[in-house]
């Protein structure tokens, strides 16, 4: 369920503005993208674990304000961003 380390660390060289960069908005929403997806995919098969789905909420709550103050600072790398990660609004 959790990401691997292979995998966070090239998603922060994907998503990175700079070398280095882990802390920027793009990465940390591709991170966050990243686990709602494995969630995504537990609670498909575990339909009444409840925690994990109230942890899935948080963690949709959290990447919404990331876009939302991605969105407020710079409108294009808002739009760069939902298009590479394939989400809508």
């Amino acid at each position: 369920m959790s990401i691997t380390a292979e995998r966070r660390s090239a998603l922060v060289t994907d998503y990175a503005n700079t070398v280095g960069d882990t802390g920027s908005p793009e990465v940390q929403v591709a991170l966050l993208s990243e686990r709602i997806g494995n969630l995504t995919e537990h609670l498909k098969t575990h339909a009444k674990d409840f925690h994990s789905r109230r942890g899935l909420l948080v963690l949709v709550g959290r990447r919404r304000r990331l876009l939302d103050y991605l969105k407020k600072k710079d409108q294009g790398r808002y739009e760069a961003l939902i298009g590479r990660l394939n989400l809508r609004r």
